[in-house]
This record gives C-alpha cells, structure tokens and sequence, in this order.
C-alpha cells in the first residue's frame, strides 16, 4: 500500500508489483506500484503539511518520534522478520538493525529541540544581528535495500524533527520494510501529509521528485552513478542535496597489529550483510611480513561461516540480495584468477536443499594485484581480496587511490601510527582497531565520489535546515 496524506490506498492504476524472499524465491507479498501521479499526490499533500507542520514545537515533533521509536520497540521482532524474509540478512543482524532503525528516531527526537539560532556582534550599536535555523521545506527521500528499516528512519528522522514533511520511496526490492516503517509512524498518531510513502518504478517516481520546485532537498542513499544523476537532475531546481554514495573500503593491517583481533575484524566488516554494505571492506592490505599468516588465519573463519536462510538463528551469511548481484560477485572472482590470484577459501555458488537463493561461499583471494577488477570496483558481496605493503607510506598512497572516500580501517599497536593513518586516510569514517565504527551518535558520510553531507550525529539535523541571517536596525 501506498500512504498519502495520512491514508493507505492503493495505486490509481490497480498495479501491483511481488515481493519476494531471496533466500528461497517465494512470494511473501503485494504491493501498490504507483507513478507520476501518485508521486505528485505526494509532493502536494506534502507541501500542504508543511506550512502547519514547520510551527509545530519542537517538543512536540520529538514526542511523535519518541512514540513511533517505543512502537517499534514493541513490534522489533516481527519488524526484524520482515527485514531477514524481504532481503535476506541474518535474523540476529536484522535486530541490530531494528535498534538503529529506532535509535535514530529517538536520537533526532531530542535534536529536534537542540536546533539553536545565534546572535551575532553588530558593527553598529543601533543594529541587532541574528541567524535563525528554519527547515529547508518538502524533503525527497530515497532509500536503498540493504538497510531497508535504518535507512528509512535515519533519513526521516531528522527530517521531520527539523520540520520538515517528507515523500520517501523506497528500494523497489524492499518495500515490506518501508510499510512497516510508516505504520508505526501512523500508529504513532504522526498529522497528514507529514511522511508519504510512494513505491514504484525510479524511472517514473524520480524525475517527478528531481524536478518538482515544491521539493527543497533530495536524499539519497546509493550507487555513485545514481548519486550523481540525480544531482544533475537536481541542478535545474538548485534543491539542496545529501548524498550517501558508494565506497571501496580499505582494511590495512601492520605487523604490529594483533593478528586474531584484526582477522575477526576483517570477518565483521566484510562479511555483515553478506558483504552488501557500503562500509564493508573491498581491499585488504596486510604488511608483506605477516601476510601469508594473516591470509590462512582468515580464511579458515571465513569457511566456518554458517550460510543459510536468514530465519536460522545460527546462519551467518544469507543470499546476495538478486541474480544481478550473484553475477557481479562470480565475474570479480573469474577476474582475479585470470589474473593470477590465489582463492584460499570459497570461490563458488553455495548449493544446498531448501535454498533456491543467490547464495554464494566466503570468498578470500590471496596476491591480489591492482590490474583486477576487485581492486577498484565495488564488489558488494561476501568475496575479499589480500594485497601486501612494504610500509606506511605505500599502503597510505594505495589505500586513497580509489575515486571513492567512505570508509576505511586500520589496526595496529603503534599508537603514533595510528594517529597518523587517522589524519592520511581520506575517508569520512576511519576505525582503528576498530571494525564497526558506526554509531546513531556519530556522523556518517564520505569524501570525493562516496558522497555529500553527513548523516547521524548532531550534522544529521543540520541538511534539513536553512540559515536565515537578520539585520534588525533600532529606530
């Protein structure tokens, strides 16, 4: 279903599009597939809302959002079932999903009231100076797949915590999770018109977004390629844009490093999500010394790792999430052998009864070289390929060689080094000794082609306002 104005309704065209479990190809529901007019519908009932909404305390924008956090809460285990059947993460890391996804609500429900103006030292002493915060206006968002709740809330949380109203579409493959989303919003007794919901085609849905003037700001989680096309789009309209875009994470590892914590590390940030996140690691740098040791060392807990329908509580990795994906991963992987790599563990499909999924082994290819497609391509799977550094400056210059700058990792137990390899790395989220950095708290976002602005933290609020300067002179 669609939800416009405040009411669920279905596509003016009748159409409906299926909903499938990519673990084992059955069908587990309908949806609404709306168009241009839907979309519109949207924009306007949107726009309508926001000359209320926008002088709405901030107290009590919080309070909606505090009481859709506690309704999650209290439905986080059917929510988490929707997210593992929909697009196939493990039961266990589709509940941690569910706490960020209500973590961001209940964090902007407090920024909300933390949105301060200034005053400013007058050149004059018959002038008084301000600047005042006012949200930017009707705010596009468009969410991906892999994070089909917490993107959501990450992006519409400090949206209408800022005042303003919103038109979110969702990932076409998972729009169960986007529904379950906003009927807690519903159930939440959010005003009409203040988050719509519109599911459907991009190539429809879109344009519609990108060229209304009645949209202030587009959000966007995704592909750089996407990214990019949307602020071309945008341009005509100058809307205020964030975009959170792809990125090529490189994970580096000194020999002074602690082997066992770092290859555990390697396993939680390539591997969460089956790899399908824009934080996992896409290359590994290991100093030569150690390399051979670190190799075997991951590789034997990669193997170990239990693949299965995500509804297991054991399994540790389920499907890629279609067979666009599945064959991306097997073309990187046919690539680096030719190329001379080692696979030291995986390589191919998973088989296996029951799974009629795109599931695909741990994969971890030894003497990677910079000619393979995996050294500057964004994989997005459960495949990882090990390069070897002779020192610091080497691996500083390969690491920043990638057009992207979204995060990356280092361990060591030189704490000099660490500072150091912290203010090198031209990324905007760097873990040292640390394989997951991201927190609701802290601001998420990237350098060069992985993106603009920041989400989370307190500069998550920030996108969604306006500066006004004021010059009040006394008569």
């Amino acid at each position: 279903m669609l939800y416009i104005n405040g009411e669920w309704r279905k596509a003016r065209s009748g159409k409906e599009a299926e909903v499938r479990n990519p673990a084992t190809g059955e069908r587990i529901g309908r949806v609404a597939w709306c168009g241009k007019q839907e979309t519109e519908e949207a924009i306007q009932s949107a726009d309508t809302a926001f000359q209320k909404w926008k002088r709405v305390p901030a107290g009590k924008r919080s309070a909606y959002l505090l009481k859709a956090a506690s309704i999650m809460k209290e439905k986080a285990e059917e929510l988490a079932e929707t997210i593992t059947t929909e697009m196939g993460k493990p039961i266990s890391e589709a509940r941690r999903e569910i706490q960020t996804a209500t973590g961001y609500l209940e964090w902007f429900a407090e920024e909300a009231k933390r949105v301060y103006g200034d005053t400013v030292p007058a050149s004059q002493n018959d002038k008084q100076l301000m600047v005042l915060k006012e949200p930017v206006g009707v705010t596009a968002a468009i969410t991906p797949w892999n994070f089909p709740m917490s993107m959501v809330t990450r992006k519409i949380a400090p949206a209408i915590a800022a005042g303003c109203t919103v038109v979110l579409k969702p990932a076409p493959v998972t729009p169960l999770s986007a529904i379950r989303v906003f009927e807690c919003l519903h159930e939440a007794g959010l005003p009409k018109g203040v988050a719509n919901l519109v599911i459907g085609p991009a190539e429809e849905i879109g344009p519609v977004l990108t060229k209304s003037p009645v949209v202030r700001k587009l959000t966007f989680t995704g592909s750089t390629a996407v990214g990019k096309k949307l602020i071309r789009d945008s341009a005509d309209t100058v809307k205020k844009v964030s975009m959170e875009l792809g990125g090529h994470a490189p994970f580096i590892v000194f020999a002074d490093a602690d082997l066992e914590r770092a290859v555990q590390g390697a396993i939680d940030a390539k591997f969460v999500n089956n790899g399908q996140t824009c934080i996992c690691v896409n290359r590994i740098y290991v100093e030569e010394k150690v390399a051979d040791e670190f190799g075997r060392m991951l590789a034997a807990k990669a193997s170990a790792l239990k693949i299965g329908n995500g509804l297991n509580e054991d399994t540790e990795l389920g499907p890629l999430i279609h067979h666009f994906a599945f064959e991306k991963v097997q073309a990187h992987v046919r690539d680096a052998i030719e190329k001379n790599g080692v696979i030291l563990c995986g390589g191919k499909p998973y088989k296996a009864e029951g799974l009629e999924g795109f599931f695909y082994e741990p994969t971890v290819i030894h003497h990677a070289n910079e000619e393979m497609k995996i050294a500057t391509e964004e994989t997005f799977g459960p495949v990882v390929p090990i390069f070897s550094f002779q020192d610091e400056q080497e691996v500083i210059e390969k690491a920043n060689r990638t057009r992207y700058g979204l995060a990356a990792y280092c361990y060591t137990n030189d704490l000099g080094r660490g500072l150091r390899m912290m203010n090198e790395l031209e990324y905007g989220i760097v873990g040292i000794n640390d394989a997951a950095p991201v927190t609701v708290q802290g601001p998420f976002g990237g350098y060069k082609e992985s993106g603009i602005g920041r989400e989370g933290g307190k500069s998550g609020i920030l996108e969604y306002l306006e500066e006004k300067y004021v010059s009040i002179r006394m008569m």
